[in-house]
């Protein structure tokens, strides 16, 4: 079955260049009426300028779609709102939302300084909480909303250097986590999407033949999926050189102490019980890890 953005809306920030700007065309492409967003700042947040975004909505009118720039600063309320508010002005609607604008101030936490620490959860794990935030009534309202987040491996796995990164990346995942509750009786689906890409971002640390192999058009169908009329809802999906596959947070079942047994000596002695996961599962709520413990805690009890 074909999947099409005929007649959809799609906000996509960071859409300048690299994965956002291969997302923006390629929705376009399929359909999609388009906000490019981006304030055009450098890698490390700095700076600022309308070019980018217009170059990406020249490109879809060129091609035959529809599209509008947007130069907000997703670190900014007031900016994200009006942008939403552009948007409804525009086309009466807000269908999809991928939180793509991201920056890097890479550093061993050694010397990793407040500012630069600040500077990239602001816009990787606020930005995408403020432009959610912003279209989620529209969403509710319409009765349909997709959002994609976008993590990372160096947020699900770890990567030295990216304690600030990675600490935003796994922030998203949660961000997902809650809204997918919150949103799911509204037809809001919620998902991230970790790619492994060639960008601006990765440009200086990989060989021409990493480049070639990562290119963002080869992630980009990932997030086509995940946005889609029919897609999953809280899926991590990581994609790049045109591999993809599914990240989960499993919980292994654990085991019950005794009161009497309920010391760090014990925890020692049967940790690798613990570590056992051949009848692990995925929770998917909080509440489901209470219930899990209580329950055998019941079962255990004398």
């Amino acid at each position: 079955m074909s999947i099409s953005y005929v007649d959809r809306v799609a906000i996509v920030t960071g859409s300048g260049s690299g994965l956002g700007r291969s997302h923006a065309l390629q929705l376009a492409a399929r359909g999609a009426k388009v906000v490019v967003n981006d304030f055009g700042g450098s890698r490390d947040g700095t700076g600022g300028s309308a070019g980018a975004a217009e170059q990406v909505v020249s490109e879809i009118k060129a091609a035959g779609g529809e599209a509008i720039a947007n130069f907000a600063n997703v670190t900014s309320d007031a900016e994200v709102q009006a942008m939403v508010e552009q948007t409804m002005d525009t086309w009466g609607r807000v269908d999809v939302l991928v939180n793509n604008a991201g920056i890097l101030r890479d550093k061993s936490f050694a010397k990793l300084q407040g500012d630069d620490w600040r500077a990239v959860v602001d816009v990787h794990l606020n930005g995408a909480a403020n432009c959610s935030r912003a279209v989620w009534p529209v969403m509710r309202e319409q009765s349909y909303g997709r959002i994609v987040m976008t993590t990372s491996t160096s947020g699900i796995y770890g990567n030295f250097g990216q304690a600030n990164y990675g600490a935003a990346k796994s922030g998203v995942v949660g961000l997902m986590n809650v809204l997918h509750i919150e949103g799911e009786k509204y037809d809001i689906r919620v998902n991230c999407l970790a790619p492994t890409a060639a960008t601006r971002m990765t440009v200086d640390v990989m060989s021409e033949e990493m480049l070639e192999s990562l290119a963002p058009e080869h992630v980009t169908p990932a997030v086509l999926f995940l946005a889609s009329e029919n897609g999953p809802k809280r899926t991590v999906l990581l994609a790049g050189a045109g591999c993809f596959t599914v990240a989960k947070l499993i919980e292994a079942e654990g085991i019950y102490l005794e009161e009497e047994n309920r010391t760090p000596e014990q925890i020692a002695e049967k940790f690798s019980q613990m570590c056992d996961l051949s009848n692990a599962r995925e929770m998917i709520t909080g509440s489901e890890h209470v219930e899990k413990i209580l329950s055998m805690a019941r079962q255990n009890k004398h």
